[in-house]
């Protein structure tokens, strides 16, 4: 594989990664709650996600989905269906009362965190379509297992890093601050939209 063609598929990834979505949307509102180590711990959860959903995309599970498209059908589902059920969650706790500091230290723990990150990122199975489209014409056929290696560490750093990102910038005393004047409009907001995702998800 060339130096071109890794660098290629690491950009495209990244720039899915920022794109706004469930992930990140959880990564803004478990740092500005909980902090950012909370926020930390769901980033390397969602890594692990996409880590996963791209070693599908490489060992064929695109491929699975065309020969079974129920299989993706029934995933769609769930998923979404578990993205609402966050979203409604959200939706119905924005008006109770809320201490940033109690949050900070009612935090989850780390590995809760984490796995909270792994199905957020697991919740969706688009990404084994995306990943099998950036992958056909850049990873050569007979790639070696260092090549996998490489472009699965690219995944987990991008995704970690932009949420880990996310997470601190929200988890900044100013934006925590300006969070608590808004609380109930934008906890509404973020559980309408992963609501609306969590739809779009299981529908298309």
């Amino acid at each position: 594989m060339s130096t071109a063609a890794f660098l290629a598929v690491a950009l495209l990834h990244l720039m899915a990664a920022i794109s706004p979505g469930p992930a990140v949307l959880m990564s803004a509102r478990t740092g500005v709650i909980h902090g950012f180590r909370a926020g930390l711990a769901l980033a390397i959860g969602i890594g692990l996600g996409g880590v996963i959903w791209a070693a599908a995309a490489l060992f064929g599970l695109a491929l699975l989905f065309e020969i079974a498209p129920n299989l993706l059908i029934a995933l769609k589902i769930l998923g979404g269906l578990w993205l609402l059920r966050m979203g409604v969650k959200m939706w119905r706790s924005a008006d109770a009362p809320l201490d940033l500091d109690a949050g900070t230290a009612c935090a989850p723990r780390f590995f809760q965190a984490m796995r909270t990150g792994l199905w957020v990122q697991l919740a969706n199975p688009k990404p084994a379509i995306m990943f099998s489209a950036i992958f056909v014409g850049t990873v050569p056929q007979g790639a070696s297992w260092v090549v996998f290696a490489m472009l699965l560490t690219v995944v987990f750093l991008n995704e970690t890093l932009w949420n880990a990102f996310v997470a601190r910038v929200f988890a900044l005393p100013l934006a925590r601050r300006s969070y608590m004047t808004v609380r109930t409009a934008i906890d509404r907001a973020f559980g309408g939209i992963l609501c609306a995702l969590g739809i779009k998800i299981a529908s298309t």
